[in-house]
């Protein structure tokens, strides 16, 4: 299909923003540093110029909303706190990573009060944001497209149109899903690398001259080598994404294997509190910090202990019921089971326990050294 024309638009254009996460705070200042008078508007007040009250009030303001909120019932809502506010002057921007079923429910709520509807999916992190320079894929009709075009050159270097409104949505989702991947894979590598005893620099210096070599890879490598893992893109959003992945696959009856391994891994990271750093925090699992302590091992050094701890008082136990005579101990020298279960639900013999707990331990110290 041919992209839509563009439609110039005047600089005293007002341009709304919603969401003033790393995205949507970059692009409004990118916005009014081209000259557009840009109101904002977040959940959670920010000290920042022209912001409004609600999403209804930034309606009354401007003509043009992207909306730059983190997942699929942030959107939702969104668009909801919108609707009765908007007109056919409207056109909303939908810049998000969501379902694309979801993608389509925004688009519903926005077209049933008259105002136009872009789905704008984008890549490229916050410094692509802050030069006005991310790639957007989008969606929907070609009078949204024509007369919301100005608006989306104005943060990008490219425009590619995918086609109805949630195909966007699919595509974004697809490339992610490389993105995750290759960062995994980077992760693994580095790790193999170490164990061999090698400079992670040379792996660097062989991919930069590997075919597989890519941007993503250009930006993360470096910063994982100094362990910086200062938020571009954050664990817990790829996170949203890979689930996002994992879902459409269900629905499909497709076996993603490597999206479902870049998937726990960024869950792990998640539960050890690291879901608001860069998702190249994949790393700590392969690669601790050089000269600092991890606030999990003393967590894991103590259930060791603990293991020791018990055995130790398992065997003191063993041993004193050994010298015990048979009268003194009752239910102990009884043939039969104390509540007269049989079968599988007998209790386990005692040689077992032992074995449960040295691979309790030796479960731990892996994870400690973070094997998998």
């Amino acid at each position: 299909m041919e992209r839509p024309a563009s439609a110039t638009q005047p600089k005293h254009t007002n341009i709304g923003v919603i969401g003033l996460g790393i995205i949507g705070r970059a692009i409004a200042g990118h916005l009014r540093g081209k000259g557009f008078s840009v109101f904002v508007w977040n959940r959670s007040p920010r000290p920042v110029p022209n912001f409004v009250g609600s999403p209804g009030e930034l309606a009354g303001f401007c003509n043009y909303i992207q909306i730059f909120v983190s997942d699929d019932d942030a959107l939702l809502q969104t668009v909801e706190q919108l609707s009765e506010n908007l007109t056919p002057r409207h056109v909303i921007f939908a810049h998000s990573t969501v379902a694309p079923d979801s993608m389509r429910a925004a688009g519903d709520v926005v077209e049933r009060r008259g105002a136009r509807f872009v789905e704008a999916c984008f890549t490229g992190s916050k410094g692509a944001a802050e030069k006005g320079e991310l790639v957007y894929y989008v969606g929907g009709t070609d009078e949204s497209l024509r007369e919301g075009r100005p608006i989306l050159e104005a943060s990008s270097k490219e425009i590619m149109y995918i086609g109805p409104v949630g195909q966007a949505s699919a595509i974004k989702v697809a490339t992610n899903m490389v993105t995750a991947g290759s960062i995994q894979a980077a992760a693994e590598a580095l790790a193999l690398v170490q164990a061999q005893g090698l400079p992670l620099e040379k792996f660097v210096e062989a991919m930069r001259i590997n075919a597989s070599y890519s941007g993503t890879l250009a930006m993360k490598l470096p910063k994982m080598l100094e362990h910086d893992f200062a938020p571009h893109f954050s664990v817990k959003h790829m996170l949203k994404d890979m689930r996002i992945a994992s879902q459409i696959a269900l629905s499909h009856y497709l076996d993603l294997g490597v999206t479902a391994a870049a998937r726990d891994q960024l869950l792990e990271q998640m539960q050890w509190g690291h879901g608001d750093d860069d998702y190249s925090a994949v790393l700590r699992k392969y690669l601790h910090e050089p000269g600092a302590g991890s606030s999990e091992e003393p967590q894991i050094q103590e259930a060791l202990e603990q293991s020791d701890a018990e055995e130790s008082i398992t065997a003191l136990a063993g041993s004193e019921t050994q010298n015990v005579e048979p009268h003194e101990v009752g239910l102990v020298a009884s043939p039969e089971p104390v509540l007269g279960f049989s079968g599988t639900m007998n209790a386990t013999p005692p040689a077992a326990a032992p074995l449960r707990r040295g691979f309790l331990k030796q479960l731990l110290s892996r994870f400690s050294s973070g094997e998998e």
